[in-house]
């Protein structure tokens, strides 16, 4: 098990970037693939980014590839996903979570964050 949490949300205009940090207690972090999922109004959760735990290794969903960047920095125990060319529809609540294995999957996620909000205005 480990606990994370996640900051760096707020609001921003339609173009702009963000970068969001997901710190992970425990020095069992350091082998997790962590990853980073969304969840708009009325949609549901949907994948984003992971990274493998020795960092690596990167997937990215198809609506972000080439906007955000996903790496660790595993003397922090923080994984960072960096959002450029935001678009309105980037707005969500954004998760970090954990899972012993590089897969895309929301039930294959056990160890959540609270979410930080993300808002991209026009």
């Amino acid at each position: 098990q480990v606990q994370l949490v996640e900051s760096g949300g707020g609001s921003v205009q339609a173009g702009d970037s963000l970068r969001l940090s997901c710190e992970g207690s425990g020095r069992a972090f350091s082998v997790y693939y962590v990853a980073w999922f969304r969840q708009a109004p009325g949609k549901e959760r949907e994948f984003v980014a992971v990274i493998s735990w020795y960092g690596s290794d990167t997937y990215y969903a198809d609506s972000v590839k080439g906007r955000f960047t996903i790496s660790r920095d595993s003397g922090k125990n923080t994984v960072y996903l960096q959002l450029n060319s935001l678009k309105i529809e980037d707005t969500a609540i954004y998760y970090c979570a954990a899972t012993r294995s590089l897969v895309t999957e929301v039930d294959r996620y056990a160890n959540w964050g609270q979410g930080t909000q993300v808002t991209v205005f026009s």
